[in-house]
């Protein structure tokens, strides 16, 4: 049979509430009667149902991290931070939605069945009306991606201005002919919209006149970077340096370059976008947009714990953190 709380205070001859204060280390109770209790809890093998009990007060201390995929490995340094400035007040549960909107939804439904106590999305596929609805009844926030419209805690960087920066920096070594390689269909994301609205931008004010022939789009994979490069060289007049809105995308026109016998850095210039460990690795090493992804995981969760805490109005700001422009090999920019 099943050992209730009853039973324990029965057998330690305590009331119900004098077990439960032990059970929460209340200073109310004396040591003489705790050390009892807790010899009685051990002697009779009593397991407090806490999941239970945390629900009666309406809280968990589980915070839902919903991933887009598993394949971005800049994500790690995020769920670093956000680890961190979880614990030891919460545990963090994390999941993958692999970017599909009904995987995203059952898995919000820990949120709204209060298994969980807030939801942190790294990307969704959830509309802004729909993200406004929820952050009216829940704790939620967004990390990395942004949604426009949506009114809720948000903590990323200013994709446009990045994209700009790095584009800026190929015009200002006088490249005119500069080559894009973006995200397309159902794998667009506003992060990657931003990144192409930063490159023609910079384009713009340069006076370059923006070409379609130099916009190669296509999904995240390393092996699609390699298909731009293909695609590039292709063209009568191949661009002299390329901006790749990913990493992994760089790595992959990098790679293609050098097996055309293509010379990086001299030749073809190549930037990339999120400064993941292997961009220091690779030879040549690969010059790219650093974001601030520990940090961008720390400041979600202590931001949207206070928001938990708090008794007046929900935090629901848009917080930009810098980024940095990290100069190597593949473009001496």
């Amino acid at each position: 049979m099943n050992v209730t709380i009853k039973d324990v205070a029965k057998a330690a001859g305590v009331s119900v509430a004098t077990v439960s204060r032990v059970l929460n280390n209340s200073s109310a109770v004396s040591d003489e009667t705790a050390a009892a209790v807790n010899e009685t809890i051990k002697q009779m093998g009593y397991s407090p149902n806490f999941l239970g009990r945390n629900l009666r007060k309406r809280e968990t201390k589980n915070i839902l991290v919903i991933l887009p995929s598993t394949e971005q490995t800049f994500y790690s340094k995020i769920i670093r931070g956000i680890q961190d400035a979880a614990v030891p007040d919460y545990d963090v549960l994390l999941c993958t939605s692999y970017s599909d909107l009904q995987t995203e939804m059952r898995l919000l439904e820990m949120l709204f069945n209060r298994t969980v106590d807030a939801a942190v999305l790294l990307g969704t596929q959830l509309s802004a009306e729909a993200l406004n609805d929820l952050n009216k009844k829940y704790h939620i926030a967004l990390c990395c991606e942004r949604s426009e419209g949506a009114r809720l805690l948000t903590v990323t960087i200013d994709n446009k201005q990045a994209a700009y920066d790095a584009v800026s920096a190929f015009l200002k070594k006088g490249k005119r002919k500069i080559g894009l390689v973006t995200t397309s269909g159902q794998t667009v994301a506003l992060s990657s919209a931003d990144r192409e609205e930063g490159y023609t931008r910079a384009l713009e004010e340069y006076g370059v006149k923006k070409n379609e022939q130099y916009i190669f789009r296509c999904s995240y994979e390393y092996t699609d970077g390699k298909k731009a490069l293909t695609y590039f060289m292709s063209l009568p007049e191949p661009p002299e340096a390329v901006f790749c809105i990913s990493d992994l995308l760089a790595v992959g026109v990098i790679r293609q370059a050098r097996e055309e016998g293509i010379e990086i850095g001299s030749e073809l210039q190549v930037c990339g976008f999120d400064n993941i460990s292997l961009t220091e690795m690779y030879i040549p090493g690969i010059t790219t947009v650093s974001q601030p992804c520990y940090e961008m995981g720390r400041t979600v969760i202590t931001k949207l714990i206070e928001n938990m805490q708090a008794d007046s109005v929900k935090n629901s700001d848009t917080v930009i953190l810098p980024h940095e422009l990290i100069v190597r090999d593949s473009a001496l920019i």
